[in-house]
Order: C-alpha cells, then sequence, then structure tokens
C-alpha cells in the first residue's frame, strides 16, 4: 500500500457529514427528551427546571424547556439534515451555556463533572454549521428541487 492511499484527503465528505450528523443529532435528541419528558433516565421538566434555577438560570422551567427544546428539536434537524446550519448553531449556543453555567468551573474532563463532553459536542456542532448537511440530506434534497441550475 502507498503511503499517499494513507494520508489522502478525500473531496467527498457526504458520507462522513452523515455518519456525524446522525450520531450528533441522536445524541442531542436523547439529551433533550431526558430534560423535556424524563426518558432515557432523565428527570423531566419540572425538575429540570428547578435544578436550572438552583444554579442561577432563571426561569428555570423556562430554561429547561428552552435547553431541552434545542436539543430534542435541533437534534432532530441535524438527524434529518434539514435546516441544518440553524440547528447546528441552536446546538452550538446550547453546549456553550452548558460549558460556563455548569462544567466550567469543574476543570475540563468528564471525570470531574467538566466541560470535555460539552467542548465535544459543540466544537462538532460548530464544524456541521460551517460544512453544512451534506449530499445526503434533506436540505440538499430541498435544494436540488428548488435550484435553477442542474448541480454539478
Amino acid at each position: 500500500m502507498k503511503i499517499s492511499a494513507i494520508l489522502k484527503t478525500h473531496a467527498k465528505t457526504d458520507l462522513a457529514m452523515l455518519l456525524l450528523r446522525v450520531t450528533t443529532g441522536g445524541t442531542f435528541m436523547a439529551h433533550g427528551a431526558q430534560k423535556l419528558f424524563g426518558w432515557f433516565g432523565g428527570h423531566g421538566l419540572e425538575a429540570t427546571g428547578q435544578w436550572m434555577s438552583s444554579i442561577g438560570l432563571d426561569p428555570g422551567f423556562l430554561m429547561a424547556f428552552l435547553a431541552g427544546a434545542g436539543e430534542f428539536f435541533g437534534g432532530l434537524a441535524l438527524l434529518l439534515g434539514i435546516l441544518t446550519r440553524p440547528a447546528a448553531l441552536g446546538t452550538a449556543l446550547i453546549m456553550l451555556v452548558a460549558m460556563f453555567a455548569v462544567h466550567w468551573t469543574n476543570g475540563f474532563f468528564i471525570t470531574n463533572s467538566g466541560y470535555e463532553y460539552a467542548f465535544t459536542l459543540m466544537m462538532i456542532s460548530i464544524c456541521i454549521l460551517l460544512h453544512g448537511a451534506g449530499k445526503y440530506s434533506l436540505d440538499h434534497t430541498l435544494q436540488t428541487m428548488f435550484s435553477d441550475q442542474p448541480e454539478k
């Protein structure tokens, strides 16, 4: 095997973006479902709202709803690749708030409840925001349907 085959960067990133969007979107959906519905071991909206108030994010119920809805529906949009850039911006901002409001004082590593995980999800969201959804997405399908010129 030639070394160039190992080192080559492929211009075709559509499959990689699909995998990144689906796994990240599913992760955000699961975390949003914990906050909104109490699924997957979450505490639901009321308890999450009380906790958010306890750390100074008031009004807690509204903050829990906004974070949960942003994660759940933003994750769904990422997963499907619909309105991908706005969804990625929303999830990145939610993670930025989580980093500073919850995890920053605990340092970087997740083992100490640090900001490592929120930072990673934020950076993935930013990469999706910059790149876009890719070919295997509803964004691409809609763009193709409404485009005046055929795609190259």
